[in-house]
């Protein structure tokens, strides 16, 4: 239940008791127990309660209508703990810090909102409760792993949200990363007037592109491939997370097991890091994430070169390819896509200003005639 259906249950509650008024005494008591001010309730009237809170506000209710008194009368003196907890907080983030971690003030609010069970725009707000022994202890277990082993924090958090949708992260699958939403975005405005779509995502690691793209296009039909049984495990978790049907999952070593079938746009978010930037990354990437998702330990281009060079046979005439890229790579794109007969369509850039994202049309029968007469 989120925090505005929590209101309503409780002042229906107290109206059945015959309370004068039912509103306000619902809003002292939630307020009171979440530490916010009246006003901020219906600000952040979404928010999502967990059993704590819920419990508590149910011990209040039930103690207010046997004792027939108003919430001023029953409340407890509660002790602020915002000072111990934000000392705490900066500890945390100085840890993180020292251990080399890029972003420590915002990795150490995703840590401690996960185990407080709140949204990160919440947890300044909730910095006056204590916290538990247990959940302190499980706060250093994942400052730990974040800090002294630079373990990724979507994958300590075990679950990260990409294009708004959350999915489920851990080692068998890349982390899905915002550029890739951009990926997702072009391939959304090229099927979004279709009735109805076959896409083919090659390399679907967690299923990210995969349903995200299922997800916004509900009349399409998406088919994910990849190498590694455990990406395809968690990539049907994911699809069950999701609540997406109109998406399958599928063992290929790339075009392998779709023979016979014809799609309008088949995209792709390749290993394309080459092996001397392999070397380079970062440890949390080098370390955890699966390196035959990362790098085809060559030149980076390997995947490119083999998708493209049979992707013609597998697309409907006028679709469309789509990949992500390395930052330097769209030139050595544009030569494997013509050298395959593909028409550059799009080059985009990403928040970085890098390109990203390259997408090509497969050349008509009929467009490849006419330089035969000309």
């Amino acid at each position: 239940m989120n925090l505005l259906e929590i209101l309503k249950f409780a002042e229906e509650y107290l109206k059945k008791y015959s309370f004068s008024k039912p509103r306000l005494e619902a809003e002292k008591l939630v307020s009171y127990v979440l530490n916010l001010d009246r006003i901020a309730l219906y600000i952040h009237h979404e928010r999502e309660l967990n059993d704590e809170e819920k419990n508590m506000i149910k011990h209040y209710l039930k103690k207010m209508t046997k004792d027939n008194k108003i919430f001023d009368e029953v409340k407890e003196e509660k002790k602020d703990f915002r000072t111990e907890n934000m000392e705490i907080f900066k500890k945390s983030i100085d840890y993180l810090e020292k251990n080399g971690v890029p972003n420590p003030k915002t990795d150490t609010e995703y840590i401690f909102s996960d185990i407080l069970g709140i949204s990160r725009n919440m947890l300044n707000m909730s910095m006056a409760r204590e916290i538990s022994e247990e959940k302190k202890n499980k706060i250093k277990e994942m400052l730990i792993a974040r800090g002294k082993n630079r373990k990724p924090l979507q994958y300590i958090l075990g679950e990260w949200e990409f294009y708004g949708y959350p999915f489920k992260t851990d080692e068998r699958a890349l982390i899905p990363r915002p550029d890739t939403e951009i990926l997702v975005e072009q391939c959304k405005i090229l099927m979004y007037e279709k009735e109805d779509c076959n896409i083919l995502d090659i390399g679907t690691g967690s299923g990210a592109i995969s349903i995200a793209l299922a997800k916004e296009l509900p009349n399409s039909k998406v088919l994910g491939l990849d190498i590694s049984e455990k990406a395809l495990e968690l990539a049907n978790e994911n699809k069950i997370l999701n609540s997406v049907e109109n998406v399958d999952f599928i063992l290929s070593n790339l075009f392998e097991k779709v023979q016979d079938k014809k799609f309008d746009l088949i995209v792709s978010n390749p290993p394309y890091i080459s092996f001397n930037e392999y070397q380079e990354l970062m440890p949390e990437v080098k370390k955890y994430e699966p390196q035959n998702a990362l790098t085809d330990l060559g030149n980076g281009l390997y995947f490119y070169e083999e998708i493209t060079a049979s992707a013609d046979k597998y697309l409907n005439d006028n679709g469309y390819l789509a990949f992500e890229i390395g930052y330097n790579q769209a030139n050595d794109l544009k030569k494997i896509l013509e050298k395959n007969n593909f028409t550059l369509t799009s080059l985009i850039k990403d928040y970085g200003g890098n390109d990203r994202v390259i997408i090509a049309k497969k050349q008509k029968v009929d467009d490849e005639d006419v330089h035969i007469f000309e």
